[in-house]
């Protein structure tokens, strides 16, 4: 009997085992899975690179450059940086990704491929950021010139553009980091926590969300941008609004209550971070438009809701230069076209709010799954919940990373959003300048430059390559500049001395390769001009460069040694 209970056991611990090794498979399965995926799509992603790269615009620029049937600048405005993107994927990621794969069994990993590479997908803003004026030229060119139009339908009956147009294919790159972000969190999630991948799979995540952010602030941007354009065209062109620091905050269709006999209005309102605009309709041959009765002040801006039995929904704005009594057609109509469970009364309320004097009434972190002021999904890993102390919201970390006194907590620093940050401190957080960002940088200097083909001569400017970001070329108009006019991802570049076919008339010139794209440059001396090559050649080829002194002081020294020696021989 105990020799039965012994097979018996014996029988079912083998079972057990059996259970835990398929389920480990199982799990090693999924996360292979995964990974194969991720160089598959890759794969097919790289070539829809190599067709916009290599293929339209490379013939598009040969047109342009060997016939003159339309201007190179405008293939350029299409296809922005998508010669550096392309070589990025397919000279560094994808072959990384298969050498991966082909090493799997004694090595299963892709995080740490991920975490090296990815800070490099912030070059994705830069192409986003121009994604609707690309748009805007190949409509326009198409209609204004038959040779560019017939060399996109030549291309786009090639079997490999799968019938598909050429504004199909561009968006291949806008929607390809939100999927590197899926694909990581799926391969995270099924990833045991000890596993050795388990880290370097988090830190990539972290780097590919903020590439993400980085992309989809351009996009945010651009929305902003044409929301206001929309009310430039509503107003007829009249009222000067197309402005960066300008937020439209709501708009929509209100009652005016006259002062005379209490009769109704149809009126528009418009408000903005600083100003509402009352509107009125004005017909027009080209349609109806809105002409502006009055322009009243956020700042200073009182409001008090005055709704009674006999006249309901009704409040009143009291401002600077006008007071107006309103009401609501009805309960949808008293509710934001855009927004329903918002009252054009909250959102001007909240304009007119002075922040900091009263602590505010906290939202529930449960009940917001986007972040309220970019709109980002939160979640456990990179995008944790936070209360802004003024105002009250629930915002991401990055959105709250600013610090204000408030006056309801004994006048403490406390965590607020960027938008009461602006409100309490009275200026806008302002970005780095040129000259901040030579502080800490692996080399800087000014240099002229050119690029081939670009129909514009040599032009000086502050060139910078940041410590944190040594694979990437920052092109400044000044030192004292607080934004860069170009950034140049320099991995996949060849660096090299002119040849006689490029026609160069400065001194001390190199020159640097990638694709169809070409820029020149010239130092002020033969050092620079050494030191210069060294270090874009080793970025080219993705090797971070040692960090050298700012070029600046090492003149300034050389200089003052120079004046030392100077004077000792005249002493």
């Amino acid at each position: 009997m105990v020799l039965k209970t012994g097979v018996g056991e014996s029988s079912l611990s083998c079972r057990c085992l059996t259970l835990c090794v398929s389920v480990q498979l199982s799990v090693q399965q999924r996360v292979f899975n995964i990974a194969n995926e991720l160089l598959h799509t890759e794969i097919g992603y790289v070539s829809k690179l190599h067709l916009l790269d290599q293929v339209f615009c490379a013939r598009l620029l040969e047109e342009a450059r060997s016939r003159s049937s339309f201007p190179c600048d405008v293939v350029q405005g299409i296809f922005s940086n998508i010669c550096s993107i392309y070589c990025f994927h397919q000279q560094f990621l994808l072959p990384a990704l298969q050498k991966r794969m082909e090493e799997w069994d004694s090595n299963p990993r892709i995080g740490d491929i991920l975490q090296k590479l990815a800070p490099f997908l912030k070059m994705y803003g830069e192409y986003v950021k121009n994604f609707d004026r690309a748009m805007e030229l190949v409509n326009t060119w198409m209609e204004r010139s038959a040779q560019f139009k017939a060399i996109i339908q030549e291309i786009q009956r090639e079997e490999r553009c799968g019938n598909l147009t050429l504004q199909h294919h561009m968006l291949e790159p806008v929607q390809r980091i939100p999927r590197y972000e899926l694909l990581l969190k799926d391969y995270l999630h099924r990833l045991p926590e000890d596993a050795p991948d388990y880290r370097d799979a988090q830190k990539s995540l972290e780097l590919i969300a903020t590439a993400a952010e980085h992309s989809n602030a351009a996009i945010r941007k651009m929305e902003r941008m044409r929301k206001l354009l929309k009310v430039y065209e509503l107003l007829g062109g009249e009222e000067d609004i197309v402005n960066p620091t300008n937020e439209l905050i709501k708009e929509g269709h209100i009652l005016k209550l006259s002062n005379k006999n209490g009769t109704t209005q149809d009126r528009y309102l418009i408000l903005f971070n600083d100003r509402l605009l009352y509107c009125v309709p004005k017909l027009r041959l080209i349609g109806q438009k809105y002409g502006v009765r009055a322009r009243i002040d956020v700042e200073g801006m009182e409001l008090k809701e005055t709704s009674s039995v006999a006249v309901p929904r009704t409040f009143l704005v009291s401002g600077k230069q006008r007071s107006l009594e309103l009401q609501a057609s009805g309960v949808s109509g008293y509710c934001n076209e855009n927004n329903g469970n918002e009252f054009f009364f909250s959102s001007i309320s909240q304009s007119c709010v002075e922040l900091g004097k009263r602590a505010p009434t906290p939202i529930r972190e449960k009940e917001v799954t986007l972040c309220m002021k970019c709109q980002e999904p939160f979640n456990s890993i990179t995008k944790r919940r936070h209360h802004c102390k003024a105002c009250g919201h629930v915002v991401c970390g990055k959105c709250s990373e600013f610090r204000a006194r408030l006056s309801y907590d004994n006048n403490r620093t406390n965590r607020v959003c960027i938008d009461c940050y602006a409100t309490l401190v009275g200026v806008s957080p302002s970005p780095k300048q040129a000259s901040l960002a030579a502080e800490n940088s692996v080399i800087c200097s000014f240099l002229h430059h050119m690029e081939k083909g670009g129909g514009r001569g040599w032009q000086k400017a502050w060139f910078v390559i940041p410590e944190n970001e040594p694979l990437v070329l920052y092109i400044y108009g000044a030192p004292q500049d607080v934004k860069a006019q170009r950034s140049v991802p320099l991995i996949g570049f060849e660096v090299s001395l002119p040849e006689s076919c490029d026609r160069l008339e400065r001194r001390h010139a190199f020159k640097i390769s990638q694709s169809h794209l070409t820029l020149y440059f010239s130092a002020e001396g033969e050092e620079l001009q050494r030191r210069w090559m060294d270090i874009l050649s080793r970025a080219g080829r993705g090797e971070e460069p040692q960090v050298h002194r700012p070029i600046v002081e090492s003149l300034e020294e050389e200089g003052e040694e120079l004046a030392a020696e100077e004077e000792g021989e005249n002493t």
